[in-house]
């Protein structure tokens, strides 16, 4: 057989494979509990025709002096130690069906802290924790067949706002560049972020960014042109259009 003929059965395979994997959504890639909150709801749905055996681990991020994320894993941490607990830490989800993870906040509030959640489907084992016995993790790898070499895990990312938060973001614009302080002690967003031509007119495409407490960021840009975005504040959003 030569090899493009090798190449063409290849390809007319794969939407097989495809077909036999489940297809996890985990939301919003971005999730903020607030100051007066501990616990948050989060949906994983999925939209393939095979269950889904799902593992949910949390990492925590810290920055350093440098600004730096370092990731801490804290799923082999006694309950006690961790900032963050995910129940249940094992999900099945049923082909075109949904499962709920809740996320337990249980650690300081003096501070805006930051978790990765990781949603990993994974092939079940005897003993992993999602009792299930060898002959039914067998069966379930076997009608995945080539399809688990398609499983993908998804992460999204949780904001933990301190208890008092305060919100403080001055913003100007100075020969066309743009400067945005973070001067309060929560994360505020920059969403649907672009410059016009003028407000709402002639738009570049939208990009949306993270400002952490303490943090400045400073955009590039054209005199005579306007920054246009919408500040979110915790839940309260302010349109900016700034000129200058």
């Amino acid at each position: 057989m030569n090899i493009l003929r090798l190449l063409a059965l290849v390809l007319l395979a794969l939407p097989l494979a495809a077909s036999a994997a489940p297809e996890l959504n985990v939301g919003a890639l971005y999730d903020y509990l607030d100051g007066g909150k501990s616990t948050l709801l989060k949906r994983v749905r999925n939209g393939g025709d095979t269950t889904a055996f799902v593992k949910v681990s949390v990492a925590e991020l810290v920055y350093d002096s440098a600004g730096v994320a370092h990731e801490v894993d804290t799923d082999g941490l006694p309950l006690e130690q961790r900032g963050l607990v995910a129940s249940p830490a094992r999900l099945i989800v049923p082909a075109q069906g949904m499962q709920a993870v809740r996320l337990l906040y249980r650690g300081s509030r003096e501070r805006e802290r930051y978790f990765r959640l990781r949603f990993v489907p994974v092939l079940p084992e005897l003993g992993d924790g999602f009792a299930v016995d060898e002959q039914e993790a067998e069966k379930y790898r076997d009608s995945l067949k080539a399809g688990v070499n398609l499983l993908a895990g998804y992460g999204s990312l949780l904001f933990v706002r301190p208890a008092e938060t305060r919100f403080q973001t001055p913003v100007r614009r100075e020969d066309g560049r743009l400067t945005v302080v973070n001067q309060g002690n929560a994360t505020v967003v920059l969403d649907h972020f672009r410059q016009c031509q003028a407000a709402g007119q002639g738009c570049e495409p939208a990009t949306k960014h993270h400002l952490l407490p303490g943090r400045t960021r400073q955009f590039s840009g054209e005199v005579g042109k306007v920054h246009q975005f919408e500040l979110h504040e915790g839940d309260k959003p302010r349109t900016m259009v700034v000129e200058g």
